[in-house]
């Protein structure tokens, strides 16, 4: 490699990734992370959507694991700012990795009371807890059309999932990020 090479682009990450001390000039004349106040992020809630499930489809085994996709046959969803139906077509894509985490790719649209359609891509991680339940969040990049539900394009999402059997259902949980 010419140039900084692979060594001086990994030195320079590596140093970026780097505290500043206390009371260090920050390079540039930038504030210092002490500056900042730390805000935790609060939640609020969505809305909550029963999504019904077909059975699993196996896909085979891949180099990073167990692949099954999930399709997604309808369902409801309700909240405070909007409530409507989980439209079929949509799909889960599962990768069960050797560790025993599962990494879930959901998409799939729900359609609002008024018809506006709203599509939901969730990525969801499984990963199982000695002696307590799994772990199950997820993000979910959510986009509606404009309109009375253009709000949902500007806020950050998160979920989580609860298996709802002998159902061949799911309960996704969002709440914006605020």
């Amino acid at each position: 490699m010419t140039g900084t090479g692979r060594r001086g682009v990994m030195t320079a990450v590596g140093m970026a990734a780097l505290p500043v001390a206390a009371g260090a000039q920050a390079q540039g004349g930038g504030p210092l992370a002490a500056d900042v106040p730390l805000v935790l992020p609060r939640t609020e809630f969505v809305w909550e959507a029963v999504v019904d499930l077909a059975p699993t489809m196996m896909l085979g085994e891949g180099p990073m694991g167990e692949r099954r996709m999930v399709p997604i046959t309808g369902g409801t969803f309700t909240g405070p700012r909007i409530r409507g139906r989980v439209l079929p077509g949509g799909a889960d894509r599962q990768l069960i990795r050797k560790d025993g985490v599962r990494r879930l790719d959901a998409l799939y649209e729900m359609q609002a009371e008024d018809g506006a359609v709203i599509t939901v891509h969730n990525k969801v991680v499984v990963a199982p807890v000695q002696g307590a339940e799994d772990y199950r969040h997820s993000t979910l990049e959510i986009t509606a059309p404009e309109g009375p539900h253009a709000w949902i394009n500007r806020l950050a999402f998160v979920g989580t999932l609860h298996s709802l059997r002998p159902r061949m259902a799911v309960l996704v949980r969002v709440y914006s990020l605020v």
